[in-house]
């Protein structure tokens, strides 16, 4: 069967044919593509109260709503293709495929990530996520992409996963052609320094990480564990109050591919 590449990967022209008569697309319409796919992944763990939860999703709101984001997407010829999706214990997709390429698509999807529930979760299950998004999340792309960006957002270091799963699961990430971009938040007094002590997988008991109990910056921390792929990079949050303003400079980055 011939295929179709997406990001460096393929997708079978009968997928995409699926695809078009589940979303009630011609054929052509399905045959085409975008520069950029963007995925949000947002952590929502016991750290992030509901305040810290709404600032999140008005800064993802705001940074949707804002003159030099829209600019940035409608200068991709067929806008970018979007989603969302929130993680803590577990990673579901809160806002499927949406292709924005107009102000009235950005605002009908700031629109929806505002209406987003809280999701309820203990831990940061960062593995866990890596994975929903290679299994479950880059498949369903709609149409072909020729990059594939998925921007992670937190304030902690992964607590559920052993490192070497962490590892395997980025690695399997980054295998799909996906870049993986990092937006720390890092909140004064509480998580200045960060370590890998111990983790504890969901119905699981305590158990010690065989990595050596490294005590690191979150912004280290995820340089050496989140990002990864052609032109990855991080922008850090000077807190939650400073998270809209990160996310609107790097959203205008990653949709201009301007680190490429």
């Amino acid at each position: 069967m011939p295929s179709m590449r997406t990001g460096s990967g393929w997708l079978c022209h009968g997928v995409l044919w699926a695809v078009a008569l589940i979303l009630g697309l011609s054929p052509a319409a399905a045959a085409e593509s975008v520069a950029t796919a963007l995925v949000v992944s947002v952590d929502v763990s016991q750290s992030v109260d509901d305040t810290r939860f709404r600032l999140q999703m008005e800064g993802i709101a705001e940074a949707l709503e804002d003159p030099s984001v829209i600019g940035a997407i409608t200068g991709n010829p067929g806008g970018i293709l979007f989603a969302m999706v929130t993680w803590a214990d577990r990673a579901d997709l809160v806002v499927g495929w949406r292709r924005i390429a107009s102000r009235a698509d950005a605002v009908a999807t700031a629109a929806l990530v505002r209406a987003t529930p809280r999701q309820a979760g203990e831990f940061t299950c960062l593995g866990q996520m890596f994975r929903t998004v290679t299994a479950g999340v880059l498949p369903a792309l709609p149409v072909p992409a020729e990059r594939m960006v998925i921007d992670v957002s937190g304030d902690g270091i992964d607590n559920c996963t052993d490192g070497d799963s962490l590892g395997d699961a980025r690695e399997a990430l980054l295998a799909t052609g996906a870049t993986v971009n990092g937006l720390p938040i890092l909140v004064p007094g509480e998580n200045d320094v960060v370590g890998a002590g111990a983790y504890r997988a969901p119905g699981y008991g305590l158990r010690a990480t065989p990595l050596p109990q490294e005590r690191t910056s979150l912004e280290q921390w995820y340089r050496a564990h989140v990002i990864g792929g052609p032109g990855a990079f991080l922008l850090a949050a000077a807190g939650y109050g400073d998270f809209s303003r990160a996310l609107r400079r790097k959203f205008v980055i990653e949709i201009s591919a301007l680190g490429r």
